[in-house]
């Protein structure tokens, strides 16, 4: 159904996933139009071949999903997503965006929609999320899908701490509970892991040099996806089971997905 009259350009379309996401890369490739379709983000495994097509064909459709993690809350572990995020990751030709702010939001819409060889996934909170501030630099190397976002005043550190979307502010007030104890912590927030895969080896090895192997990856969902980043021997705070229906701030309490639990894991590298 199209709301609005002939001039709209929002579909209803229902509890339809799958037909929604194949109505769009429809869209995609008839051309003039740049669609984007939207849902929760466990809905994707209902659009999920329709996404796999817009990688494979390719069509620049933008699929949006929202609600990302357990801070969806009271809807409990039904619409609560764990495997999601790593599961449309390993979508190829599919970039997933998971920003942490408002500025990364504006940059990873930005990269979607002047991507015209394929699909992009642009992943959102429920919550309210708290602003990163960052330099002019900062902000030109988010498009890069990974970029250091805090360093210590000397630029020696112990651990990086790597995150995405909500959880970059808890690898934030990890890294200031690790200062206050003398540990030196680098924040590296990675809102699209295959855009930063793509970049040159100098960066790459610029924002998780190789000779700093004590590392934690911090998300809110499935943990093996990050052992790529982090290896055997480090660290990665998620969810490797379905959440629970709680406020968002009992559940990540709940779960050990918090500073504290970052800080904990620290002490098993050491």
């Amino acid at each position: 159904m199209v709301k609005g009259g002939e001039s709209a350009n929002y579909v209803h379309y229902g509890v339809r996933e799958f037909g929604m996401g194949a109505i769009a890369n429809g869209l995609a490739l008839h051309g003039g139009f740049r669609p984007y379709d939207a849902t929760f983000l466990v809905f994707s495994d209902y659009a999920r071949n329709a996404v796999r097509m817009s990688a494979l064909i390719p069509t620049p459709t933008i699929h949006v999903y929202t609600h990302d993690s357990i801070g969806l809350g009271e809807d409990g572990p039904t619409h609560q997503p764990v495997e999601h995020l790593a599961s449309l990751r390993y979508i190829p030709n599919n970039p997933v965006w998971r920003p942490c702010d408002a500025v990364e939001s504006a940059v990873s819409w930005k990269a979607a929609i002047e991507r015209v060889d394929g699909p992009s996934c642009l992943v959102f909170s429920r919550q309210t999320l708290v602003h990163q501030s960052r330099t002019d630099e900062q902000v030109q190397q988010i498009a890069r899908g990974g970029y250091v976002l805090s360093d210590p005043d000397s630029t020696k550190f112990d651990v990086i701490l790597i995150a995405t979307g909500s959880e970059v502010e808890v690898a934030m007030q990890a890294m200031r509970i690790l200062a206050d104890k003398g540990v030196a912590a680098r924040v590296v927030s990675m809102p699209c892991t295959q855009v930063f895969d793509a970049q040159p080896i100098e960066y790459r090895e610029g924002v998780l040099p190789d000779w700093c192997r004590k590392r934690i990856a911090i998300e809110a969902g499935i943990t093996d996806f990050w052992r790529k980043y982090v290896g055997l021997d480090g660290e990665v705070v998620g969810l490797d089971r379905f959440g629970a229906s709680a406020p968002a701030e009992k559940l990540y309490a709940y779960f050990g997905i918090t500073a504290e639990a970052v800080v904990d894991r620290y002490a098993r590298l050491v």
